[in-house]
């Protein structure tokens, strides 16, 4: 009878043993990261509708350009996206203008960015003389489809809708006047000739975009 209630309290333990092994291999598995967007790579999501400021939809399939397409990661809330937003404003504005399609996506959630609502986004872009759209990913798949990560992180394509350019706007957000490396204007200039850019990737600087939680999350 003891060798019994031994043996049985052996299988109890083990079982116990496995359950929490396999417990803990659980939470050792972190979500995993979405991976960037790689050179070459035409853009995704391109069907997905987002609202914009205007309260219109608008796809990235139906906003690319002739010459190509910018898709800028920002936001309402990040200290350093308004240190770059004139800039970001000028140049959307100016290449819009000369052909390429723009695109101006803020993922973040609202309940987290403060001012990152639709309410907030209208001023900004009012604000700044935005003529791009400005527009929510109501659900944060866009920027999950790109790897996104960043706020502010540019993405530019050519004309064939592949990733050309991946980073920051330049190399010094803190000053314009102090820029020495126009990495985003060189990158759509280039490709407004037809040719590569001499950069392809430089360092996205910025906060963390705050992502909504997936439906299957909730």
């Amino acid at each position: 009878m003891k060798l019994q209630l031994l043996t049985t309290a052996a299988i109890v333990t083990g079982i116990l043993t496995a359950l929490l092994v396999a417990q803990e291999g659980k939470r050792d598995e972190a979500p995993k990261k979405p991976e960037r967007l790689a050179i070459g790579t035409a853009f995704p999501a391109g069907k997905s509708e987002m609202e914009g400021t205007d309260g219109k939809k608008y796809t990235l399939d139906g906003s690319a350009g002739e010459k190509g397409t910018l898709v800028v990661f920002t936001c309402n809330s990040c200290p350093v996206v308004v240190k770059w937003e004139k800039r970001i404003t000028a140049i959307s504005n100016e290449y819009k203008k000369k052909g390429f399609g723009v695109v101006l996506i803020n993922s973040n959630d609202p309940a987290v960015g403060k001012g990152d609502d639709m309410d907030g986004m209208k001023e900004r872009g009012k604000k700044l003389a935005l003529e791009v759209p400005y527009v929510m990913d109501a659900d944060s798949s866009v920027a999950r489809a790109f790897g996104a990560s960043k706020t502010p992180e540019v993405f530019l394509f050519d004309k064939e809708k592949k990733l050309v350019y991946w980073g920051a706007v330049d190399d010094n957000a803190d000053s314009g006047d102090d820029v020495k490396k126009h990495y985003l204007k060189d990158a759509l200039e280039a490709v407004s000739a037809g040719k590569k850019p001499e950069t392809a990737e430089t360092k996205a600087l910025g906060c963390t975009i705050k992502f909504r939680a997936k439906k299957s999350d909730s």
